[in-house]
């Protein structure tokens, strides 16, 4: 059975799925909003709740071509507003304080080693842009943590790359489905992918990294088997970042978390009969009733029977072999007929 721990929380097929509330760099580097946002992913009920350790220099060059999600040079934006690592030391206390699991995605090596060596790594959430960056992704899994490595802007022959080059680390892994466009065109989206990783990843857990403004299609890829659950969140959906678009607020955030475990709860493949459906078919089935009076002796025809409520007779489907029978007694108009009434059943 694919499976991941993280901070005492098992994740994959046959536990409830993981949300995890994606601060990302909504906090506009404000220490103290940031810790607004953990206190109310906490009380959504979120699993737990993600920020980003950017070290600018270490992950692109200060000319990297502008992302059309902001009108900002992503350098020069992060340079400006990216938690320093004093920031997540601070954040991972506070959100142990609070009782919510602190993770962090490194864009860098430098980053994850950073995190790792300030001892407040529960695991690394890797972002679509470095999934077929093999040689840092590699390096990283030598810290043992688990990882969950996101698949926006890749192919299938992109991801069985990355999987074959860590399936034999022995790391904890995860894969999340992913689309990365801010937002997405919902024909993009194609959830199906799930499934076909799930088959084409054995011993991964498979999650879905969403970048919709909306709820539906986190959802939808619960009820296909995701077992993670990515979600931007954002205390002020007016407030400006290149994040601002695919964000959810944290009451969306609580409608997210009460969603997934309701439709989690749902996807058994078990049909029977249940305790609270027994009384309701007492009265909702049909039983064989007589149309008219019929004296004793009279051998039943169609026309003396029909269906109708309550269920507790003989029941309707076995219409076909109450024709013909005889009966033993007078009946009455509109009475059920049991089994008694008849001379032989």
């Amino acid at each position: 059975m694919s499976c991941i721990e993280i901070n005492g929380r098992k994740i994959g097929n046959g536990y409830s799925p993981y949300v995890m509330a994606e601060g990302c760099d909504n906090h506009m580097g404000s220490v103290s909003t940031a810790k607004e946002m953990v206190l109310r992913a906490k009380l959504a009920g979120a699993d737990c709740i993600k920020f980003q350790h950017h070290i600018p220099d270490e992950e692109m060059l200060p000319d990297v071509p502008m992302s059309d999600n902001f009108n900002m040079p992503l350098y020069d934006f992060l340079k400006l507003y990216a938690l320093k690592l004093e920031d997540h030391i601070e954040l991972k206390k506070y959100c142990d304080e609070v009782g919510i699991t602190y993770l962090c995605t490194p864009f860098s090596y430098k980053a994850a080693q950073e995190l790792e060596d300030a001892g407040i790594a529960y695991a690394f959430k890797i972002g679509s842009g470095e999934m077929t960056d093999t040689p840092t992704l590699k390096k990283i899994a030598k810290f043992g943590k688990p990882m969950i490595i996101s698949t926006g802007m890749c192919t299938f022959e992109e991801i069985d790359r990355t999987y074959e080059a860590m399936k034999n680390l022995k790391v904890p892994l995860a894969f999340t489905n992913c689309l990365s466009e801010y937002p997405p065109v919902y024909e993009d989206i194609n959830l199906g992918v799930i499934k076909e990783m799930k088959k084409r990843y054995p011993g991964t857990v498979i999650g879905h990294s969403d970048h919709t403004p909306d709820l539906y299609t986190c959802y939808a890829a619960v009820s296909l088997g995701a077992s993670i659950i990515e979600k931007h969140v954002i205390l002020d959906k007016t407030t400006p970042g290149p994040d601002q678009s695919v964000s959810i607020d944290f009451m969306d955030l609580r409608n997210l978390v009460d969603g997934c475990k309701k439709v989690y709860k749902s996807l058994g493949r078990e049909k029977k009969v249940r305790d609270k459906e027994k009384k309701i078919r007492e009265w909702a089935f049909r039983s064989i009733v007589s149309t008219c009076e019929i004296n004793a002796g009279t051998v039943i025809t169609q026309d003396m029977i029909w269906s109708k409520r309550p269920g507790t007779g003989i029941p309707s489907w076995k219409m076909d072999s109450v024709i013909g029978k005889r009966v033993n007694k007078n009946i009455k108009k509109n009475s059920i007929i049991k089994y008694e009434d008849l001379d032989e059943f």
